[in-house]
């Protein structure tokens, strides 16, 4: 099932990561479960720079569902250029989105992908309404 990333969308991060050869498989190209990593990477840097430290005595995000779409390969030693998007706030859950290019070819896009963030109290394990503050940075 192929994804499509909203035009509607605030761009919050760009990023370089650099191809390690230990992130490729026997095929020769980055495993497609790096592209999560990279996804993964980039969301909690921004979270972490918009004063989002969650802890389990308190609340915080938690992802909920992921998605990459793969268009071309990405090898070593490539550098990627993601730029995470985040849109449509909730009571409780907004979006992230990223896309993937390769840094030597901006504006080609090699992966596109995304995640559902919801937020969470830890000690009662149930969703929480989005603070005002992070609400405020994703609109």
């Amino acid at each position: 099932m192929k994804i499509d990333i909203p035009e509607r969308k605030k761009l919050v991060l760009e990023t370089r990561f650099p191809v390690r050869w230990g992130d490729m498989d026997a095929m020769g190209h980055v495993n497609n479960a790096v592209y999560f990593r990279y996804m993964e990477t980039a969301r909690i840097d921004w979270m972490v720079s918009v004063g989002c430290n969650p802890g389990p005595q308190g609340q915080g995000p938690v992802v909920v569902n992921a998605f990459c779409n793969f268009h071309r390969q990405f090898a070593y030693p490539d550098e990627v250029l993601l730029k995470l998007y985040v849109s449509d706030p909730g009571r409780t859950t907004f979006e992230t989105w990223a896309t993937m290019e390769r840094a030597a070819e901006p504006g080609v896009v090699c992966a596109a992908g995304g995640a559902t963030v919801i937020w969470v109290d830890f000690p009662l394990q149930k969703a929480a309404t989005l603070p005002g503050w992070l609400r405020a940075v994703v609109e």
